[in-house]
């Protein structure tokens, strides 16, 4: 193991062994910047959920986009980006060695157009965004083969969701869900799988309603971890007025109340995996110091992912992908490097937004592309000579085995991935010459109905609500609720939410467990076991070593 100090933020990590051994299989140099600023520099590249209106700059009607009206490059509808009508390789460019990579890459980006979202296949999803297949989805993201999601973002195979967060299959009719598997009508739950009508529940298996319990496996009809008769279990039930507004504020205070005080975590969230280090890891092997990941297999700081193997350092990667190193976004990569969501491409290094490529570097937005560099194409021979020139030319600058820096990232800080996961000021984000969007969408004193005015219960709640516009309780930004919503919200008798999306989001964000690993000791009287785990020392949860949390549950 080597120690180094980090190039960013001046802080020592370590590169290992294995590390040195992948970096020299895949003729990289190590990296210069830690894990955590390396993760931040490919956030960066990464907006989700900041959606704008400007016109397509091919055929001129209006488009949602993630890329503001303000922003300088060219942005093509999905449709006219996908079609015959342009010819990226019209943008090709000389490589000139008088100059930096990135300065040649920065100056190709700003000819380029861009997609304007990462969304395929969808019907009447306009509003997602890194999306695919999906039916009815309306301001979601990370949505894949969904129908009717609204509000929700990381949801695969599953329909009637609203305001859910790492729904991970086979889902529905579900509400304010976090890290759920195969479960049905149930409502502020976390961390459960195969249950049904459960409601503020936090780590359960294959239950049957429940109310406000944690814990628990194979059970029906337990309320508070009490377990009832069926009887008693909905008389108590009926008591409560859960079409109520003030009566649910009250319930997820209890809920928090609950998830701090009463019950057990597990020092990480994983299941069927082998020597694997981070949090929420399934069905992997050899993964370390990974988050959110699903049969992965040996790769090391790896976010976001599924069916990834033999990879470093990426973000938001899927599926058929193999050697991979310091990417963001897009799936069946096979020996790639330095990618920002090129999909299905082989032999492709510092590319953007490319397709079906092989043997391309430095291109943007080309598709079934082959032996070119900055968008020009090449024949075989010369792209491999020019290649590895250049290659020893960024060497020289210092810029080869660095992924592309946030200072020429087509979004600002504030409206990527990094702005929640490792938030900076306005001035931090431009002390370090990285962009910063100041005219973030949202309205605000644009309300035509008080808080005070709506009705405490769904039950009473009007029609007309649907052209109210609304005023959140938190951040004062406005918001209203539309059609397919409030058909819910009555269905699964559920109170008009006093927050809007976003903060509604927030409040979801705030229950996952941040992606870093703290030493600490198991809670347990008696045990000594030491681990890595996302909770720090100064949480209150009760945290227990694999044992000890197994002789507690089962």
């Amino acid at each position: 193991m080597e120690t180094r100090i980090c190039k960013n933020c001046r802080t020592n990590f370590a590169i290992e062994k294995e590390d040195f051994n992948f970096y020299e299989k895949i003729k990289v140099p190590p990296p210069t910047w830690c894990p955590e600023c390396r993760q931040q520099r490919r956030y960066a590249w990464r907006n989700e959920r900041i959606l704008y209106k400007r016109k397509c700059d091919l055929c001129a009607k209006n488009i949602v986009t993630f890329y503001s009206p303000n922003k300088p490059h060219k942005v093509y509808c999905i449709e006219c980006w996908w079609s015959d009508k342009w010819d990226p390789t019209s943008y090709g460019k000389d490589f000139d060695f008088s100059k930096p990579f990135f300065e040649q890459f920065r100056e190709l980006q700003l000819l380029v157009p861009r997609i304007a979202m990462f969304n395929r296949g969808g019907i009447n999803s306009e509003f997602t965004n890194h999306s695919g297949d999906n039916k009815n989805c309306y301001i979601s993201s990370c949505c894949f083969f969904g129908e009717d999601i609204f509000y929700s973002n990381w949801i695969l195979h599953s329909k009637n969701c609203i305001d859910c967060t790492y729904i991970y299959g086979e889902g529905e009719k579900l509400y304010e869900c976090v890290d759920s598997r195969k479960s049905f009508k149930s409502q502020f739950c976390f961390f459960v799988e195969n249950c049904i009508d459960c409601m503020y529940c936090y780590d359960c298996r294959n239950c049957n309603d429940c109310f406000m319990s944690s814990n628990l496996r194979n059970k029906k009809y337990i309320f508070n971890n009490i377990q009832l008769s069926k009887e008693e279990y909905f008389d108590k039930l009926s008591k409560l007025n859960l079409d109520s507004n003030n009566e649910r504020k009250n319930l997820l205070k209890d809920f928090y109340k609950m998830l701090k005080e009463k019950a057990v975590h597990k020092y990480i969230i994983d299941e069927r995996n082998i020597n694997s280090t981070g949090n929420t890891i399934f069905n992997s092997k050899n993964a370390k110091n990974c988050f959110d990941v699903d049969g992965v297999e040996d790769v090391k700081y790896v976010i976001s992912a599924a069916g990834v193997k033999t990879s470093m350092d990426l973000y938001h990667i899927g599926w058929k992908t193999e050697l991979l190193y310091e990417a963001h976004g897009g799936e069946g990569y096979y020996n790639c490097k330095f990618c920002h969501h090129s999909a299905y491409s082989r032999n492709t290094e510092y590319s953007d937004s490319c397709n079906a490529c092989e043997d391309v570097f430095g291109c943007i937005s080309v598709k079934k592309g082959k032996y070119m560099i900055l968008n020009k194409k090449y024949s075989e021979k010369e792209y491999k000579d020019l290649k590895e020139k250049i290659i020893e030319h960024m060497k020289k600058t210092g810029e080869y085995g660095e992924f592309f820096s946030p200072s020429i990232s087509p979004i600002c800080y504030n409206e990527s991935a990094g702005s929640y996961y490792l938030p900076l000021s306005k001035e931090e984000v431009l002390s370090r010459r990285w962009q910063w969007e100041d005219d973030i969408p949202g309205t605000y004193d644009k309300e035509n109905t008080s808080m005070e005015s709506l009705e405490d219960s769904i039950k009473d709640t009007k029609d007309d609500i649907i052209f109210n516009i609304l005023k959140c309780e938190d951040c004062n930004r406005n918001y209203n609720i539309v059609q397919n919503e409030l058909t819910f919200y009555r269905n699964e008798n559920i109170p008009i939410p006093r927050k809007c999306s976003e903060c509604r989001y927030k409040r979801r964000f705030d229950l996952r467990l941040p992606r870093k690993l703290y030493k600490r000791k198991c809670m347990k009287e008696g045990c000594l076991n030491e681990f890595e785990t996302p909770y720090s020392l100064n949480r209150p949860e009760k945290i227990y070593c694999e044992e000890c949390y197994k002789k507690e549950i089962y």
